[in-house]
């Protein structure tokens, strides 16, 4: 991995996965050109949930987080490339479905916040303890693809 190539967390939440939607988000996230290096199905428990969210503790919505992060299985992803987190943010799209731009995942898939699909970090800092909270060190691959001299201009 070279100094301009980045790597980030990306959740696909309860409702995207009761939804059908794994399959759509993953190969929207894919289409731009960005290498999975790890992913898993997992269910959260209260503890690790508590963790995730800690930033909102004292928000009147974080109890409603936890509960609804917990309420079943979630797909936990790393994803590497050139400005991943930036790229990321934009192909999911603002917090807010319904601010959120047509062509992103919650412009074209959700319609509230409080179920708006996935989660992405915001920054390389809160990716890199994401990625921990998530993954061992032995589960995130590194791995040449063939394709990406047609991806990422050197």
């Amino acid at each position: 991995m070279d100094a301009q190539t980045q790597r980030t967390l990306v959740l696909i939440k309860p409702d995207g996965l009761q939804r059908g939607l794994v399959g759509t988000i993953v190969s929207r996230l894919e289409t731009r050109g960005l290498k999975i290096v790890a992913m898993k199905m997992l269910k959260m428990n209260q503890k690790m949930a508590e963790q995730h969210y800690n930033i909102h503790l004292e928000r009147p919505f974080f109890q409603g987080l936890v509960s609804f992060i917990t309420s079943s299985p979630i797909i936990a992803i790393v994803l590497e490339g050139p400005d991943a987190v930036e790229l990321i943010r934009n192909t999911i799209g603002v917090t807010n479905p319904i601010q959120a731009s047509s062509g992103t995942i919650r412009g074209d898939f959700a319609l509230t916040i409080g179920r708006n699909l996935v989660h992405g970090s915001d920054s390389m800092e809160t990716a890199a303890s994401e990625i921990k909270l998530f993954f061992q060190p032995d589960e995130i691959l590194d791995y040449p693809r063939d394709v990406e001299p047609w991806i990422i201009e050197s």
